[in-house]
């Protein structure tokens, strides 16, 4: 089986190379087929670094991480989807990690969590994503799935343009089982440093909160992007 991954970007030129390049280190070339970037308008040189370090491309006309990655799932040509943020870096091996997990009978899943920075808020919210429990799940820790189970689902919901990572999950395990690979998967708090570390987690819960109790997805979504000072994809 061949592994298509699907990076979503906005204005990620600081990362972009880097995170190519690691993935490239990182994987054997038998196992990693293709690596997308699928494209939310950047307005830097993303594109042109993706391109030069050998990434298939797609320039999306829209923002937001759902249409974007579904938009490079259309492409991808693999037998295993695997959507990464461009600023989160999985262990080595994680090919043969997800191939493991799908000879197995686990036809998605993710890895555990660890922040690039040391703060006991963010240790403690991240030592719980070893659970495969609703909750402890998000987009920082990727997500592998089949392309079977991923075509039988049409995809991400492309009405969320935030938590879409949190809303896939369940549909997932409707269709498959769902594995949290226990090894580390180390992604970037730039968010946190830019918000502050306390302010953010109750900012996100607030809006976990909001639609948790049915609040309409997109209220949610104003709602959490208002509540940030700068926006990442």
């Amino acid at each position: 089986m061949k592994i298509s991954i699907i990076i979503p970007t906005y204005n990620e030129s600081e990362n972009i190379g880097k995170v190519l390049e690691y993935l490239r280190n990182n994987s054997s070339e038998e196992n990693l087929w293709e690596i997308i970037v699928s494209d939310g308008i950047s307005d830097d040189n993303t594109l042109e670094i993706a391109r030069s370090m050998g990434a298939r491309i797609v320039d999306h006309a829209n923002t937001g991480r759902a249409k974007q990655m579904n938009a490079g799932a259309r492409i991808a040509t693999g037998d295993v989807f695997y959507f990464l943020h461009a600023d989160s870096y999985p262990p080595k091996g994680f090919d043969r990690d997800i191939l493991q997990s799908i000879d197995q009978g686990y036809g998605a899943g993710c890895f555990r969590m660890k922040w690039d920075m040391d703060h006991p808020l963010l240790n403690f919210f991240a030592w719980f994503t070893r659970f495969d429990c609703q909750w402890c799940r998000g987009g920082d820790q990727s997500l592998f799935v089949t392309r079977p189970v991923f075509e039988k689902l049409q995809g991400f919901n492309e009405t969320y343009r935030f938590l879409e990572d949190y809303e896939i999950i369940p549909r997932i395990k409707k269709h498959t089982k769902f594995r949290v690979i226990q090894r580390d998967l180390i992604t970037s708090a730039r968010k946190y440093r830019k918000n502050g570390v306390v302010r953010l987690q109750l900012h996100v819960a607030k809006t976990y909160v909001m639609r948790t109790l049915g609040m309409d997805v997109e209220k949610v979504a104003r709602a959490y992007y208002k509540g940030i000072k700068e926006k990442f994809n």
